[in-house]
């Protein structure tokens, strides 16, 4: 398993869509923002506006999974910065960043699979298996984390689910949609650490 770069990052989940109102698992389908989702991406766009002006850990650049879901809550974020301060900070995407494909189960409910997919002990039909998730997302935050400055990963929940893993932290653990989080990699004798700002 690939190591990852011990750089700092920030990372956002895309706002919310329907499917996830819902309960469904999305996977690599491509669902829009709702309304909330909008609003949810203006307000995590003005909070990474705030710690811009307060020199906190400051964005470089932006790079988005394509999907749209998270490609619109990083355009959301990055005029919300333009607007209240900061620099039209340059977005690219990385195809690696895409949601985990959940094969037969996108559009289903979440449901009793979900915990032993994390667990590598089983992967829905057509589907990814966690670790495949884990070392393709590992090997797209690199080329992220490769590039001068510090960038912020618009990306999915499942994804960060694997990063997490990645980062010798518990997996399972859910994260909530458009709230910004600063990672910041081991250092003196501690591990990964991940701050939450809402």
């Amino acid at each position: 398993m690939a190591q990852l770069l011990a750089k700092p990052y920030w990372y956002l989940r895309h706002g919310e869509t329907d499917w996830n109102k819902q309960g469904l698992s999305q996977g690599r389908t491509d669902i829009a923002l709702n309304e909330t989702g909008l609003a949810q991406a203006r307000s995590a766009g003005l909070l990474l506006a705030e710690h811009w002006r307060d020199g906190a850990l400051p964005i470089a650049r932006i790079v988005s999974s394509p999907l749209s879901r998270a490609l619109v809550t990083a355009e959301i974020a990055r005029d919300q910065i333009a607007a209240h301060g900061g620099p039209r900070l340059e977005i690219t995407t990385d195809r690696d960043l895409q949601e985990v494909c959940f094969g037969e189960q996108e559009g289903e409910p979440m449901g009793s699979w979900y915990d032993p997919w994390i667990a590598g002990e089983m992967t829905p039909e057509g589907g990814e298996s966690f670790a495949e998730l884990r070392d393709r997302g590992t090997a797209a935050l690199n080329r992220a984390l490769a590039g001068e400055g510090v960038p912020l990963v618009v990306c999915h929940g499942a994804m960060f689910r694997a990063l997490r893993s990645a980062m010798g932290l518990p997996a399972n653990v859910r994260l909530a949609n458009a709230a910004p989080l600063r990672v910041t990699p081991p250092e003196n004798g501690r591990g990964w650490e991940i701050e939450t700002f809402s």
